[in-house]
């Protein structure tokens, strides 16, 4: 019995900025060696705190509209003026391999990524405690504006009202608890009938 023999997943995380989800997928990978983190292109500047081809492989403008037009991405989204997009490549090979991808993603490339494959998604939207204690968590990074930080906080609204769209959600009070509630859905969704596949062979043989 080869426990194996199943197709990835993709285990999609959006939340308004600084709800936690970056924070939250660092520790699911700590904490599981059977999942990749999909590294998103952008055309943002590079924080301080952050490395290239790591946290994002940041390109100019220029580059990822030639990327773009060359079908590179499998879904790319416009945020506060700059490009984002994931690379399809990446995704294909893996989940042919039976090895789970994580998404550190808004709602926009959650909606591409089901229009994909949207059996192979798992989507869970973070939320933060309260507005004051999001607000709270931005001005803390202080690696963005003012400015930034009053784009991000009034945009959030409409961030959080896509919800609905998601197959879980999950409030992050304690970012230890929420990463092994979302490491708990990842464990049972793997387990999921439809996904492991050599469970009908393996029946076969049983019944027989």
């Amino acid at each position: 019995m080869n426990e194996k023999q199943r197709k990835g997943l993709m285990l999609v995380l959006s939340s308004p900025s600084g709800a936690g989800k970056t924070s939250i997928c660092k520790k699911i990978l700590n904490l599981d060696n059977e999942i990749k983190m999909s590294i998103s292109y952008t055309t943002r500047t590079k924080r301080k705190s952050e490395k290239d081809s790591e946290d994002y492989f940041f390109i100019s403008k220029e580059k990822f509209e030639k990327l773009k037009n060359q079908n590179f991405f499998v879904e790319y989204a416009n945020v506060f003026d700059n490009w984002y997009g994931t690379p399809k490549k990446f995704i294909e090979d893996n989940l042919s391999r039976g090895v789970d991808v994580m998404f550190d993603i808004d709602w926009q490339g959650a909606q591409k990524l089901s229009e994909f494959s949207k059996n192979d998604v798992v989507s869970i939207f973070i939320l933060p405690p309260s507005k004051k204690i999001l607000l709270d968590r931005l001005r803390k990074r202080a690696e963005d504006s003012n400015e930034t930080v009053n784009k991000r906080m009034s945009k959030a609204k409409s961030e959080i009202s896509h919800w609905i769209e998601y197959d879980y959600v999950i409030i992050n009070q304690d970012l230890d608890k929420c990463s092994l509630e979302v490491l708990n859905i990842l464990k049972a969704e793997r387990k999921k009938r439809n996904r492991q596949k050599f469970i009908f062979d393996f029946i076969e043989k049983l019944l027989s």
